[in-house]
């Protein structure tokens, strides 16, 4: 019997250790339930009930193929090599096969369950599949991580000319096996289940991650580097979560992509090329996670940047997350996040870049925040680009890097209706006041929506001078730690 333990790779198609143990002879799936792990990872709500709700068709396609899903459960990681240990026994399990997952925490139970399985004689099997490149393989010219995205995506290109990660063959159907599914829990304790009408965004199961693929693939991605950048327009994939959650590969969406464009990755339609170059800045954070194992530690990956003077203002930090900051794109753009579990790619940056910014509030406040709601929550994703966001990261520019809430309001919504949408207390305001009631004045001001908590130009200039205060990276030193 060979054993293959799911975890973020909830699908049948394209799964590489899946395919793997099939080869081996007869195959049994296992699931671990780990509430209190998740609750120290800040895992959303709303995302572990995607994650049962997936596990439920993903049962049902591994039971067409007589391969049973077995549901144990873990309090935490440290319990998962005792666990899977007394399972492995119970089934004369020869071998575990696992996808490899990234971070501290993850490579840490990963080690744990091998020592503890290959002492019983059990082998732990490993695969790259979340992933097209293994973490090592794309370097610089002198043996280190690439820090800076442009560059990682060269090497890629090369890469990927050279050779094209494959789509993996779905297994066939097994011999039946006398062991029988467990039922797939509906709610988890700690977890508030979401509304239905965040469930109704999100479907669960492979064939709607396909259906999303499909579609934008076919109908959308033409344009998705005109129209990706307004949340208003239906411009991105909507594929994040599913990912995240491992429903479908990277490597099924950048078929899907080359498809779409005759095979190529950098000439052919802008649209394909730019989405293909995302599919690369989440490899590239991945990589990051590996390479600078500080960033999975609550860490900066700019050293230099741990000495920033953060405010403590838990006022202004509460007015963010409930969405009362007085600025409407911010406020409509955490709205979303509250009610559908994601946010537009364009307004993370925005309001990640207005928390770390001119709030000058510590980006971990808002990592922290956007994993406890996100859908699509992913340590490597969040954390990259809250450390970008707020010139902690790997933004190639200088500290100065500050978007204006206003001007990106104006430029990205210009007619207000993504903020009408979310803010329908300012739907009577025309389309140049509703960027920036406060302009009206105290007579005309909006009753039922607040003034601005900051006022953007002073605050930009006093995050511009705690920045300008920083010690060169070199007088810190950068090692990979």
């Amino acid at each position: 019997m060979h054993l293959i333990w799911l975890r973020t790779d909830l699908r049948l198609h394209d799964n590489t250790a899946l395919a793997a143990a099939c080869e081996r002879g007869p195959v049994a799936a296992v699931y671990l339930i780990t509430p209190q792990q998740w609750l120290a990872h800040d895992d959303a709500p709303c995302k572990v009930d995607f994650w049962l709700r997936n596990l439920q068709p993903l049962s049902q396609a591994l039971a067409a193929l007589n391969i049973p899903l077995l549901i144990r459960h873990a309090a935490t990681w440290d319990q998962a090599p005792a666990v899977l240990g007394t399972l492995c026994r119970e089934l004369s399990v020869a071998g575990v096969h696992v996808n490899e997952e990234y971070g501290i925490h993850e490579s840490r139970r990963d080690a744990a369950v091998a020592k503890a399985l290959e002492a019983d004689g059990v082998t732990f099997h490993r695969y790259l599949d979340q992933l097209f490149f293994q973490p090592g393989s794309v370097l610089t010219k002198t043996g280190t991580y690439f820090q800076v995205f442009s560059q990682f995506r060269k090497v890629c290109y090369s890469r990927l000319h050279s050779a094209l990660p494959r789509v993996i063959a779905t297994p066939k159907a097994q011999a039946p096996i006398t062991l029988k599914s467990d039922p797939i829990p509906e709610q988890i304790e700690g977890f508030e289940p979401p509304s239905d009408t965040l469930r109704a965004l999100w479907p669960a199961g492979e064939d709607e991650a396909r259906r999303r693929l499909d579609a934008f693939a076919e109908q959308r991605i033409s344009d998705y580097k005109d129209q990706r950048d307004f949340p208003a327009k239906p411009g991105t994939s909507q594929l994040s979560a599913y990912l995240a959650a491992g429903v479908v590969s990277p490597r099924q969406c950048l078929h899907a992509a080359l498809q779409s464009n005759g095979g190529e990755f950098e000439s052919g339609d802008a649209g394909t090329i730019t989405w293909i170059s995302e599919l690369l800045w989440r490899e590239f954070y991945k990589h990051i996670l590996v390479g600078y194992p500080r960033v999975s530690r609550h860490r900066a990956f700019r050293p230099e940047t741990e000495a920033v003077a953060w405010r403590d203002a838990p006022q202004d930090l509460a007015a963010w997350q409930e969405a009362r900051t007085g600025l409407p794109i911010i406020d409509a753009a955490m709205r979303q996040l509250l009610e559908t579990g994601w946010m537009h790619n364009r307004l993370r940056m925005v309001v990640a870049m207005f928390l770390t910014k001119n709030l000058l509030i510590d980006w971990r406040e808002g990592e922290r925040f956007f994993m406890r709601h996100l859908i699509d929550g992913d340590l490597a994703a969040n954390n990259g680009g809250w450390q970008w966001s707020s010139s902690t990261g790997t933004d190639s520019a200088p500290y100065f890097r500050i978007f204006s809430p206003l001007s990106q309001s104006e430029k990205f919504d210009g007619d207000g209706v993504f903020i009408k949408h979310w803010l329908p207390e300012l739907a009577a305001l025309n389309k140049k006041d509703v960027h920036n009631p406060q302009a009206l004045g105290g007579l005309f001001g909006i009753a039922d929506y607040p003034r601005s908590i900051v006022d953007l130009k002073t605050s930009r200039e006093r995050a511009l001078a705690a920045f300008r205060s920083l010690p060169s990276r070199e007088a810190v030193g950068a090692g990979h730690e």
